[in-house]
């Protein structure tokens, strides 16, 4: 059984940082620089986030985390940022990953955001496709040497006036 609660439990910030480590490098082969990008963007929302504008979510699947996915503000008052979703491989099949943007976009909404954008990189091929299946677009791609990786960097929006909510 899963569910999808706030972030907010002690260890919760923590867990993101490590499993998006060690799971995009078994999976992906990222170095440790992407597991610092995670770290900064963690800490960043947890020491300066609106909680009546921004907001995180755990997955938790018998009792145990198996995703996350943050909501925070963009560049301009009507643009919300998705960050750092990740399922684990024990929680994939079940939805979860849906569920967690879905939960994402549905706060967007409720906060009055009209625009939702995200960075991914090409390789995140399930990403993707969840991304595009909610209505997200690519907007723009480029190639990048980060991570220790040669990768392409990919930029997405969802125009939340004209997508239409899932349940």
């Amino acid at each position: 059984m899963s569910h999808i609660r706030r972030i907010g439990r002690p260890g919760d910030l923590g867990w993101i940082v490590q499993a998006h480590g060690e799971l995009y490098a078994a999976e992906y082969g990222f170095d440790g620089t992407f597991e610092a990008l995670v770290a900064r963007i963690v800490a960043d929302f947890a020491n300066d986030h609106d909680p009546v504008r921004e907001a995180g979510w755990i997955a938790e699947v018998d009792g145990r985390r198996a995703g996350c996915i943050l909501c925070v503000a963009g560049a301009d008052a009507v643009t919300a940022k998705l960050r750092i979703l990740l399922v684990d491989p024990v929680a994939r099949g079940r939805g979860v990953g849906a569920r967690l943007v879905d939960t994402c976009l549905a706060f967007a909404r409720e906060g009055g955001y009209r625009r939702v954008t995200l960075w991914t990189n090409d390789n995140l091929v399930s990403a993707r496709k969840l991304y595009r299946s909610r209505g997200f677009e690519l907007v723009e791609q480029e190639p990048h040497r980060s991570f220790g990786r040669e990768l392409v960097g990919q930029y997405w929006a969802l125009d939340l006036d004209r997508a239409t909510e899932r349940g």
